[in-house]
């Protein structure tokens, strides 16, 4: 599968760090590389960054969708759903940059004086980072050194100094926390619920009032919750999330067409078939040879040898 992504059962973000003992997660990607230009919608406990090299896309941070140009960058907290995407399916080419906070936390006294404070408030789900505004721009700063530099013997090092940095002018803009939770957070653990129900159950046939009431909320609700966030039904969104669990075993193992299509809750090979050459202009069979033959072309020409972004 083109994108690095994979996810929990929580649907949280199994981050596959650069290197296991550090927990630094660093790539470039493009929008194309997933399903109809847009990303595994999904969280995580890491800090998250994206800059867009070139091109454009839209992000997604809790129903609130923010518009991403060339020279832009995103900050997103930790614990929010989001995931970029191009409904013109138009390409984007960006990095993306995974921190987890243990990184700031050597010392109790750090943990609770700076890390928490940011991470709980619940004013600063996420940030749009624009090279027009000064402070801005020291952290996109940061955040390309960080990228120029992850192969240096010392990249964990240099990334822990810039991510301290970066942490410090967060802080020093932080705004002030509302003390009532906010009826978001509420929303975003409503949906949360029902996004791991459909993880959980997805092999098996399932319906919107059990979708809904895993949530405990009715279905008129459900559907609204789902399309803020996602912007889509919540049978759409299973579709798309058997279709991702599809595409994992396409690429990963050797099962059938049809062991994949009864395993993955679609009932039956042509069904799944139909279903997926609309979604993804191929079929399933198509979409296991362009992989192998695109992982071949990936251990030839890694990422490494593509042209590094200029600031």
């Amino acid at each position: 599968m083109n994108s690095s992504i994979r996810l929990n059962d929580d649907y949280s973000e199994r981050v596959q760090y650069n290197n296991p003992d550090y927990p630094i997660y660093i790539r470039r990607g493009l929008l194309s590389g997933y399903p109809e230009y847009r990303a595994p919608d999904h969280w995580h406990d890491d800090i998250e960054f994206l800059c867009v090299l070139s091109g454009r896309m839209k992000y997604n941070v809790n129903e609130d969708i923010t518009e991403l140009e060339e020279g832009d960058g995103i900050f997103v907290n930790a614990g929010q759903m989001h995931f970029g995407f191009s409904d013109e399916e138009q390409e984007c080419d960006f990095f993306c940059i995974l921190l987890h906070p243990v990184l700031l936390s050597s010392l109790p006294a750090y943990e609770n004086d700076f890390i928490k404070p940011l991470l709980r408030n619940s004013r600063l789900p996420f940030l749009k980072l624009r090279s027009d505004t000064g402070w801005h721009r020291e952290i996109l700063s940061r955040l390309y050194l960080i990228y120029h530099n992850r192969e240096s013997s010392l990249a964990p090092l240099e990334v822990l100094s810039a991510f301290a940095a970066i942490w410090a002018q967060l802080s020093r803009h932080l705004p002030d926390s509302d003390r009532k939770k906010p009826r978001k957070s509420q929303n975003l653990l409503i949906i949360k619920n029902m996004v791991r129900f459909i993880q959980t159950n997805y092999r098996k046939k399932i319906s919107l009032a059990e979708i809904a009431a895993s949530g405990a909320v009715g279905q008129s609700k459900c559907c609204r919750l789902f399309a803020r966030y996602f912007s889509r039904t919540p049978n759409e969104y299973l579709t798309h999330y058997r279709l991702r669990k599809s595409m994992e075993l396409l690429h990963d193992t050797d099962m059938t067409v049809t062991e994949i299509a009864l395993s993955t809750g679609f009932g039956s090979a042509s069904y799944y078939a139909e279903t997926f050459r609309r979604k993804l202009g191929k079929s399933p069979k198509e979409y296991r040879n362009s992989e192998k033959q695109c992982s071949t072309v990936r251990q030839a020409v890694p990422d490494a040898q593509r042209p590094e972004p200029q600031q």
